[in-house]
């Protein structure tokens, strides 16, 4: 057991020593813009620029133009990857809310529409609670008053 974890923890210097090396190179392109890259220069660049690499505040920004030139970052890269899973994340749950709203919008259609059938056939006498603790059947006015709002319904929810 203390092998391994003396073996994890050289892994993990190791690797923050060899990060901390990384050479930083800055130079201005053909264009004249300003390129700031961990990549040496390509060949013919004559004013090349090492950066020193330990921590230090971010410098300002530099122009939109400049920026989308340069190559990016490992961090900004990571930052875009994140974003665009989080959109995707999102769009997938507004996909899924828009989906069940959907199929509860088509059921109740279904349903006010066999509703409607059953109340206009005049074959089957139908029941509803009357709000006392009993039942009443449905006829004459009441019926009326049910064939409206399934039609309400199919109306809102058949489109």
């Amino acid at each position: 057991m203390k092998n391994a974890l003396v073996f994890a923890l050289g892994i993990a210097l190791t690797a923050t020593v060899v990060t901390s090396h990384a050479q930083t190179y800055q130079w201005r392109d053909s264009n004249g813009r300003l390129v700031i890259s961990d990549r040496p220069p390509p060949p013919g660049i004559r004013e090349v620029r090492k950066m020193d690499t330990s921590p230090a505040p971010a410098p300002a920004a530099a122009s939109g133009a400049a920026q989308e030139s340069a190559p990016r970052t490992t961090a900004e890269r990571e930052m875009d990857f994140r974003k665009r899973q989080q959109e995707a994340r999102e769009r997938s749950e507004r996909e899924a809310k828009d989906a069940a709203a959907t199929a509860q919008k088509r059921e109740a259609c279904e349903r006010a529409r066999q509703q409607l059938a059953i109340l206009e056939s005049g074959n089957h006498r139908m029941v509803v609670p009357d709000g006392k603790g009993g039942e009443v059947f449905v006829e004459g006015e009441v019926k009326e008053q049910e064939m409206e709002r399934a039609r309400q319904v199919i109306a809102e929810s058949c489109k």
